[in-house]
């Protein structure tokens, strides 16, 4: 990184050079005639005419994006977790709520500003400073975000894809061979990505602009390529593996193996020295951490990533670790790699032996500090620890983002709704209920447009679509309403669905709420308990319903309070579900009221010994972020929510017995 600011002349290909920061240069925003940069080193430096007009320091950690708004307001986003907002050079706001460095900056046309974060979120944000909307779906960093006047936004993401949003909800994601760097819209409504792979790429939704078919075969070509270069078998990299001419080696005893790349798969051949031949043993699977889903930090896999968290409102580092690496050897390339203090070795390496499982883990004597040539600290000798601790990092609280039932077997549902019509146009009583040809024909097309997701973005329902779910919400027979919620709750994940149901929530009448009322209270109808749960559950997809949510809390609990007993493992789950998402919810709305009730439902589930795993999983979850970012501690130990942690952390489950241990080291924080 070069520090400067070149600034080029697009008529005669000339650059001028701007030499100011002391480290390396992340951002620029163009504000009349006068250029504005943000540095590694904290600064801001505005430049005129070639020659710094002012400079100050903006952020006492990195700042990674600058933006200018249409006001002439400059906004910067930083490692230190904030956005600021200055008039000149003062600071007018500040803009607290990421967990992690804010990585891209962009303006929301009429809305405000969005940000994009390691914390793997999008914001966005008024320019007052409150938090309009976080959209989650990115599984890793989110290093760009940008709008469209259309109301569409893009971000591009270390998981190598770029997600387009509208209302907050992601309606279509773009993978690619390598880190998305950097998402653009273009006035037409194109988008341009910039990929790690060195090749920039320009995505349309108007067919008369697509590239040719051979374009697209060589796109398609790319991303295998680059999935096979990554996928592992066995822990062995695919295209390291051996082709099947080396099946023509003979094996040198009986029973030998090898693994042979066939396509996209590993097989196994076993050597049979009776028949000297190799005997096909099976497919290759990879373990438990093998392959993508071993966790990822600037492009390389590791076995761990850690989140770090200094305390004194330092923000979390990312620390990577392979369990064949020397604990001490990485503690200190870490530190010097962000200027921390070494006299937080120790802390480290025993908080890497901890995360990692390697207790029992034997210093090699021979190990040499890499900086220093010195010995290696050594666990019991005397140390000098700072004065300032660490503060526990956590595995799985507090959860961020909602979680929704996004699959559906469409042609099934058509099918139960096409076989309970039959049955009521044969009932003289009940013939009056049925739906007419034109509106089964109706349905169909309503699924049709659920089941093309790539286009989310852009199709649309018509008001007699609306009307009809409507209709079938408020009128069909209670025995029969289980299919119709089905679909109901996918068109709900619908950007333009949420936008037409909830115009009719915020009437004199609430259809929605009657019609909850009206399933949950006839219980003999199993299936319409799992599907009104889980349409209600998938309503936290969108921000629009977060005040619906929040007014009818104590009714929509109280009302599906009776699965918290119940056996069906798919209704446990989904219980558990709602619970977690409102106390995403809650947390986030300062509610101690809705917090508490919710918090006594999640621990009234956990206990239940017969508890599918993923259902207590998402209990504990939920129990964790309320006593974590909750206003609700002291109540959970009231409930003697120790003995639920203790119980969780002698799971055999893993994930279990983790976030046992995350409750548990709150409560020894208390």
């Amino acid at each position: 990184m070069d520090t400067l600011v070149m600034v080029w002349d697009l008529r005669t290909g000339e650059a001028r050079t701007l030499k100011g920061h002391q480290l390396q240069v992340t951002g620029i925003a163009l504000d009349g005639g006068d250029v504005v940069s943000a540095s590694v080193d904290c600064t801001l430096i505005r430049w005129r005419n070639g020659q710094p007009a002012e400079q100050w320091e903006a952020h006492k950690a990195p700042i990674q994006a600058v933006i200018r708004l249409p006001s002439g307001e400059l906004v910067t986003g930083s490692s230190d977790t904030t956005l600021k907002l200055w008039r000149g050079k003062t600071c007018t706001q500040t803009f607290v709520g990421h967990t992690d460095t804010v990585r891209g900056l962009a303006v929301m046309p009429d809305l405000g500003i969005l940000s994009a974060s390691h914390d793997g979120s999008i914001r966005l944000w008024a320019v007052s400073g409150e938090c309009l909307m976080e959209m989650v779906d990115h599984t890793s960093i989110v290093y760009s975000v940008d709008s469209h006047a259309s109301g569409l936004i893009v971000s591009g993401g270390e998981d190598r894809f770029a997600k387009i949003w509208k209302d907050g909800v992601c309606v279509q994601s773009i993978e690619h061979p390598g880190c998305v760097w950097d998402a653009k819209f273009l006035e037409d409504g194109d988008i341009v990505t910039a990929c790690s792979d060195g090749t920039i790429r320009i995505w349309t939704n108007q067919q008369d602009r697509m590239a040719d078919s051979s374009e697209l075969k060589l796109f398609d070509s790319e991303l295998s390529s680059y999935k096979r270069s990554r996928k592992r078998v066995g822990g062995l990299k695919l295209e390291e593996l051996p082709g099947l001419e080396a099946l023509q080696v003979p094996g040198t005893s009986d029973g030998q193996t090898k693994v042979i790349r066939e396509g996209d798969n590993g097989v196994a051949y076993g050597w049979n020295s009776t028949e000297l031949k190799w005997d096909k043993i099976g497919e290759v699977v990879d373990g438990p951490e093998d392959g993508m889903k071993r966790p990822v930090l600037d492009g390389v896999q590791y076995d761990y990533v850690f989140d770090v968290d200094i305390g004194d409102g330092e923000p979390i580092r990312k620390l990577p670790y392979n369990r064949s690496d020397n604990p001490y050897d990485t503690a200190d390339k870490w530190l010097l790699k962000e200027n921390l203090p070494l006299s937080y070795r120790q802390q480290i390496v025993e908080f890497i032996l901890a995360n990692s499982g390697q207790s029992n883990f034997n210093l090699d004597s021979s190990f040499r500090d890499p900086y220093t040539g010195s010995s290696a600290y050594v666990p019991g000798a005397s140390s000098h620890l700072p004065a300032k601790q660490s503060r526990p990092t956590f595995r799985h609280i507090p959860k961020k983002g909602m979680l929704v039932f996004d699959v559906a077997q469409f042609d099934g549902i058509l099918k139960k709704i096409n076989e309970f019509n039959n049955a009521l146009l044969s009932n003289q009583e009940k013939k009056n209920f049925s739906l007419t040809d034109i509106e089964i024909s109706r349905l169909g097309a309503i699924v049709k447009i659920l089941k093309d997701t790539s286009h989310y973005h852009s199709s649309k329902f018509a008001d007699a679509d609306i009307d009809l779910m409507l209709k079938l919400l408020e009128s069909w027979p209670c025995e029969m309403m289980f299919p119709v919620i089905d679909i109901f709750r996918m068109v709900i994940l619908h950007p333009d669905g949420a936008a037409g149901f909830l115009r009719h929530l915020e009437g004199k009448k609430d259809v929605l709420m009657e019609s909850i009322k009206r399933v949950t209270g006839n219980p003999s109808v199993a299936a319409n308990f799992l599907t009104s749960i889980r349409a209600v559950t998938n309503l936290f997809r969108n921000s629009a319903y977060f005040n619906w949510l929040q007014k009818h809390r104590s009714e929509i609990l109280d009302a599906f309070s009776s699965c918290s007993s119940s056996s069906n493992k798919n209704l446990q789950l989904s219980y558990s579900t709602l619970l977690l998402n409102y106390s995403v919810l809650l947390i986030e709305k300062k509610d101690e009221e809705g917090q508490s009730q919710v918090l006594s439902a999640a621990l009234e589930l956990a206990e239940n010994e017969s508890l599918e795993v993923d259902a207590r999983f998402r209990a504990l979850v939920a129990i964790g972020s309320l006593m974590l970012d909750g206003l609700v501690k002291r109540i959970a130990l009231d409930f003697d929510v120790e003995h639920i942690a203790k119980a969780a952390r002698t799971s055999k489950e893993a994930k279990i017995a983790e976030v046992g241990a995350d409750i548990e080291l709150l409560i020894k924080q208390s």
